[in-house]
C-alpha cells in the first residue's frame, strides 16, 4: 500500500511507527525538534523547478526558476518544449537544463509517461519511472517524490546532508555510500521519506550548532599557522687531501 505525507499530522503519525521499531529515533527526534512538513508544486512545473536547482545554489535556482515561470504563463510542457533554446537560455538556464526540460516536456506531450499516475504509484516504480527521463538522476526524482508528491517511502540515498545526518545520529564510523545507505534504509519501510525529512531537520540543527562538518573542516585548515620551513644546517665540509699530498707527507717522512 502507497502512503502519502501531506500534514504535518501525518509526518508525526509516521515517525511515530517508525519509533516504535527503530528506538534511536527518540533521541533524534529530541535533537531535531518539531518541523513542518515541506511540500511544493507537483507535475511539469514541480519537476522543472527541481531540474533548475541542481547543482545551484537556493536563492540561483530562486532566481531562474522565478524568470522561468514569469516567462511563460500559463506554465505549461508544451509552451516550453516549443521555445527557443536562447530565450531560455536569456532566463539563466545552462543548456544541459534546458535539454532536460526540453525533453520532459516532450515526454508529457507524447505520452511516454503521465505524472499523475506516478503519484499513484509506489517508490520502487515511481522512481524508475521517473529516472527514465532526460536529465532527472535519481535525486532528483526521490526529491520529486519527496517534495511534490509527499511520498511516505521515497529516500535520495546520494543526498550528502542526508548521508551526514546518519553518521552523526546513529555514530557510524564514516558517511555512507549510496549502496550502504539503501541497505540501512530497508527497516525503515514504508516510512523512509519520513525518516529523510526528520534526518534533514536533524543535520540543520547540528550545523547550527556544531557547523558543517565541511565548514569546520575548512575553518580549522585556515586557523593552522604556516610555519616556515626551517633552515636546512649547511653541511660540515672535512678537508680532503688529495693524494699528491699525501704521498709527499709520505715521502718526507721517510726521508726522501
Amino acid at each position: 500500500m502507497t502512503h502519502f505525507l501531506h500534514t504535518d499530522a501525518d509526518m508525526m503519525a509516521a515517525l511515530d511507527r517508525l519509533a516504535e521499531t527503530d528506538p534511536r529515533l527518540t533521541a533524534v527526534r529530541q535533537v531535531a525538534g518539531t518541523f513542518s512538513l515541506r511540500r511544493r508544486e507537483g507535475g511539469f512545473a514541480g519537476l522543472c523547478s527541481i531540474v533548475c536547482g541542481q547543482q545551484l545554489s537556493t536563492a540561483s535556482a530562486a532566481a531562474i526558476r522565478n524568470r522561468l515561470f514569469a516567462a511563460f504563463d500559463p506554465f505549461h510542457h508544451d509552451a516550453v518544449r516549443t521555445a527557443r533554446s536562447d530565450k531560455l537560455k536569456r532566463l539563466g538556464l545552462s543548456a544541459p537544463k534546458i535539454k532536460s526540460i526540453k525533453a520532459i516536456g516532450k515526454a508529457l506531450s507524447e505520452g511516454q509517461i503521465d505524472l499523475d499516475a506516478v503519484g499513484a504509484m509506489d517508490a520502487d516504480l515511481a522512481h524508475e519511472k521517473l529516472v527514465a527521463l532526460h536529465g532527472v538522476g535519481p535525486w532528483t526524482a526521490d526529491i520529486y517524490l519527496l517534495f511534490c508528491l509527499g511520498h511516505s517511502d521515497a529516500w535520495p540515498a546520494g543526498d550528502l546532508a542526508l548521508q551526514e545526518a546518519a553518521r552523526i545520529a546513529f555514530n557510524l564510523r564514516k558517511r555512507p555510500n549510496v549502496k550502504q545507505f539503501i541497505k540501512l534504509a530497508e527497516p525503515w519501510r514504508p516510512w523512509r521519506g519520513a525518516m529523510a525529512h526528520l534526518l534533514w531537520a536533524y543535520y540543520h540543527v547540528v550545523k547550527r550548532r556544531d557547523g558543517a562538518p565541511e565548514a569546520a573542516a575548512s575553518a580549522a585548515a585556515k586557523k593552522k599557522v604556516k610555519r616556515k620551513p626551517a633552515k636546512r644546517a649547511a653541511p660540515k665540509r672535512t678537508a680532503v687531501k688529495s693524494r699528491t699530498t699525501k704521498s709527499r707527507q709520505k715521502a718526507k717522512r721517510n726521508g726522501r
